[in-house]
């Protein structure tokens, strides 16, 4: 299992979070900054999560391994 967090204001907007990961991850739309819709997402959305994370150009989301 997998847990996710988001910085909102380390955020930049960028979307690439949701292009990975759409059921996971939203933006608000007044200012494009993220919104976690799912802070231990299913199994089969953990590569996505992670692909997010990796490619999130502010690293604003941390992914914890849990047991």
């Amino acid at each position: 299992m997998i847990s996710v967090a988001v910085d909102e204001g380390k955020c930049c907007g960028a979307g690439t979070c949701v292009m990975h990961a759409p059921d996971v991850f939203d933006q608000r739309d007044d200012d494009g900054i993220v919104i976690l819709l799912d802070a231990q997402p299913s199994q089969e959305l953990h590569a996505a999560v992670r692909e997010a994370a990796s490619t999130c150009p502010a690293l604003a989301i941390a992914v914890t391994e849990e047991p």
